[in-house]
């Protein structure tokens, strides 16, 4: 659950900022991007995998996957801890950025055996997010933390694997992130997360994203292990490598910033539509704009997936 406080401006520790109105809503990468593909109308079979607590906010996560028409078979009850949460401030002034306090409640006891044990008849499976999920980011004696074993059994079993990270500050990625990169086909993430991964910040020092940095970045991964596909955006545009190619950017159309009703939820957006590209084998030029279309449909609702258009009005928005 996003429970979203709209300010001016994020306070300096120890001062006082007001809230100009609040609201609530389901979010997170699991919801938000299965209800993005549900919207689109498509006839892609979707699943939900997850751990909610036995409470409101569960049930809330559970009702929103019946509605959308998403099979809820793999979503576990569990006593005894909330449903995870998180309190957004989301600024409504300036660069509409977004600060996050999260309660992992029910994802940290999310167990591998849990996530290897899943069997739906999908090609690609989605993992959201690494470094929130405690019992896959533990190490693993093998493969050096859990989630590169559970992303390894996923491949052995035919599914596509597919990751998205949490924007944290910490110095996990290195150990959490890159041993799992072998066992990933498509790694979709933001810039932060791309810098952190590789211990180098993508924009300059004025805050501009470096593009020749995103694509080279996009190259380390392949080389690392990726197997198909690096994508990395940014609200400016995204780019994207496939093996055997060369890396692609496509800019974001411009929004003004008095259009701008809420960016929570953009980057599940984004990753959304490129999942979908990707499912429908879009050439990469054509993934790139319609996955940031997605994520543009999303600046107009206060929600997270409440901008999310159906596939006719996306594809329209290309043109």
């Amino acid at each position: 659950m996003d429970i979203i406080k709209f300010i001016d401006v994020y306070p300096e520790r120890g001062n006082l900022t007001t809230i100009s109105r609040e609201g609530a809503a389901l979010g997170g990468c699991v919801h938000n991007v299965l209800v993005d593909l549900a919207r689109l109308g498509t006839d892609i079979p979707l699943f939900a995998a997850a751990c909610v607590g036995n409470d409101e906010n569960g049930q809330a996560v559970i009702d929103s996957f019946v509605r959308h028409g998403i099979d809820c078979g793999n979503v576990r009850i569990l006593e005894g801890c909330p449903t995870s949460y998180t309190d957004v401030m989301s600024e409504t002034s300036g660069s509409c950025s977004r600060t996050f306090f999260h309660n992992r409640g029910a994802n940290a006891r999310l167990t591998p055996e849990m996530v290897s044990s899943i069997d739906v008849p999908a090609k690609i499976f989605h993992l959201g997010y690494l470094l929130l999920l405690d019992g896959l980011d533990a190490p693993d004696p093998q493969y050096g933390v859990a989630s590169a074993r559970v992303l390894d059994s996923l491949q052995r079993r035919g599914y596509k694997t597919s990751v998205d990270l949490v924007s944290e500050e910490s110095d996990r990625y290195a150990s959490c992130v890159l041993p799992c990169l072998k066992f990933i086909d498509y790694l979709i993430i933001n810039e932060v997360e791309a810098g952190r991964c590789l211990g180098r910040s993508l924009r300059s020092q004025d805050g501009i994203v470096d593009i020749p940095s995103v694509k080279e970045a996009c190259r380390i991964f392949l080389d690392k292990g990726v197997g198909e596909c690096a994508v990395i955006h940014f609200p400016e545009g995204g780019v994207a490598l496939k093996r055997g190619s060369e890396p692609v950017f496509i800019p974001s159309k411009t929004v003004r910033p008095e259009e701008i009703v809420s960016s929570v939820g953009a980057g599940d957006a984004f990753c959304a539509g490129m999942l979908f590209a990707l499912h429908e084998e879009y050439p990469l030029e054509k993934a790139l704009k319609f996955a940031n279309a997605s994520a543009r449909f999303n600046l107009f609702s206060p929600s997270s997936t409440g901008g999310a258009p159906e596939l006719e009005t996306l594809t329209a928005s290309l043109e």
